[in-house]
């Protein structure tokens, strides 16, 4: 694969470096080609400050909106580049000593590029070898392929690759897995060495607690941003669970998948004993728990909100998955109390909280357990997409906060001491957040116990003072008072 491809990624500011490629002796000559080749796209600046030189060779060419050099899949004859002048009729010119040879490298050869500390990578033409798995107890087995196993027909470059490792870990790098890309001395899609051909973009996820929302949400995000850097939102995708273990992966919001493909979920054990290779364009999905990542473990800055990397994330998910909003409500504002079936932080007196509420007039109150066996998981999003003032204890339930509508209210009752959490994944999204004020007015059940730190805010009950509670829940204007609400209501009249 030629090194050209590094430089259009980092004029695009994707920082990808190049691990294995071909032809890397042509990097000065294909330099000036990127150049051009970049106003074949929507890089306009470029081509035009390239052509302010008098003397630049291409000028003419360049005027031309349909010029090409020959290579690239849309260049129709008349408007290549040149054309070879041969005595007799031989295709060998044209196919050895013209650009015509990089499109048969494009084809043929593969390709490996990562981001640094190989968090996001990209592969062309990929060979993976599972004829021998070793599979145990581990999901992210470290050794589990060895040389020879994963690589690519390619001119590898050993030391960087090498150099990668610094993160090495199941959830912030994929260096583990990567670590044996091997230059292969045949080319696999051509030479017979596939028992199985995938055609279909594929792309690779390491993925986090399939049973907890919170976590799991940090693998749809980050595989949200990665669609981003590959700029494809196709739902033609394979989506491959790269899991070295022999169990299976319990998923309690799989519906989700549907967003992003249009496939059942492949897991990796499904390819053992076979000799794989992936056609074209894989990638290697950004992890769920990078360092500095996003989602987990994002550092915000003070006073701060309303990103909308994740608004968008929202939106797309929702739309993918056909949610869409049929309020505000004229005269009412929908109040949603999300209920605990689990041993700890439960409402002990939640009942009573529920009649409060429902002495406002204004109020539509709707109480709710999101229990994966009794409501599936979309008729969730359905339903919290439709509050407008969401409150439930700390817990992974509060990440369905990513699913409120612009104007509306996320009120975590109680943090347990963990202040940050679903604030800042409010703060991400963009809706307001509260949570409980007064210490002396919110009444645990004991201490706590957790099973080996002992004493604990988060393993106990709780029993809140009513008036304080509809004091808050009162003082929750915001959501009448959002222009985004007051402009739903306008479309609706109108």
């Amino acid at each position: 694969m030629l090194c050209m491809y590094v430089f259009h990624f980092i004029l695009f500011d994707i920082n990808l470096m190049l691990i294995a490629g071909k032809l890397q002796n042509h990097i000065q000559q294909i330099t000036l080609l990127i150049m051009v080749e970049i106003k074949m796209g929507n890089e306009t600046i470029l081509k035009l400050k390239m052509c302010e030189d008098p003397l630049c060779p291409f000028k003419d060419a360049l005027l031309l909106k349909k010029a090409c050099w020959g290579y690239e899949k849309s260049c129709s004859p008349e408007h290549r580049f040149s054309y070879p002048v041969c005595t007799s009729l031989d295709l060998g010119w044209y196919l050895l000593n013209s650009f015509k040879y990089l499109k048969r490298t494009f084809k043929g050869d593969s390709s490996l590029k990562c981001t640094s500390h190989m968090r996001f990578c990209r592969a062309i033409n990929l060979y993976l070898d599972l004829r021998s798995p070793r599979r145990g107890h581990e999901r992210y087995k470290e050794d589990f392929l060895e040389q020879g196993e994963i690589g690519g027909h390619c001119s590898l470059n050993s030391k960087a690759l090498a150099a990668e490792g610094t993160h090495k870990s199941p959830f912030q790098s994929w260096f583990a897995e990567l670590q044996t890309y091997s230059e292969l001395d045949f080319h696999p899609l051509d030479d017979g060495h596939c028992d199985v051909i995938i055609d279909r973009p594929t792309v690779f996820m390491k993925l986090d607690a399939g049973v907890n929302m919170y976590h799991h949400f940090c693998d749809f995000v980050n595989l949200y941003i990665s669609q981003h850097l590959n700029n494809s939102f196709s739902c033609d995708i394979n989506l491959v669970m790269w899991d070295t273990s022999l169990y299976g992966y319990g998923d309690l919001f799989r519906e989700t998948w549907q967003a992003f493909t249009d496939y059942d979920i492949i897991h990796l054990k499904n390819f053992d004993s076979k000799r794989v290779c992936f056609r074209d364009d894989a990638f290697f999905s950004l992890l769920p728990r990078m360092r500095y990542g996003l989602f987990y473990n994002t550092p915000l800055i003070c006073d701060c909100h309303s990103e909308g990397l994740f608004k968008a994330f929202s939106q797309h998910v929702l739309y993918r998955l056909g949610v869409s909003q049929d309020g505000p409500k004229e005269g009412q504002v929908r109040v949603t109390l999300l209920a605990r079936s689990t041993e700890y932080r439960r409402i002990i007196n939640q009942q009573e909280l529920i009649n409060a509420l429902k002495t406002v007039p204004l109020f539509e109150v709707k109480l709710v357990d999101y229990k994966y066996k009794e409501m599936p998981f979309l008729e969730q999003i359905r339903v919290t997409h439709h509050s407008d003032i969401f409150i439930g204890m700390h817990g992974a339930g509060l990440t369905h906060l990513l699913f409120l509508p612009d104007w509306a209210v996320i009120f975590e009752l109680y943090n347990c001491q963990d202040e940050s959490c679903y604030r800042d994944l409010a703060r991400l999204r963009g809706v307001h957040y509260m949570t409980w004020q007064k210490r002396d007015k919110v009444f645990p059940q004991d201490k706590g116990h957790h099973p080996t730190l002992g004493e604990h805010p988060k393993f106990t009950n709780y029993t809140f003072d009513v008036e304080e509670f509809m004091r808050l829940v009162l003082a929750a204007e915001h959501v009448t008072r959002h222009p985004a609400w007051r402009a739903k209501q306008a479309q609706d009249e109108l």
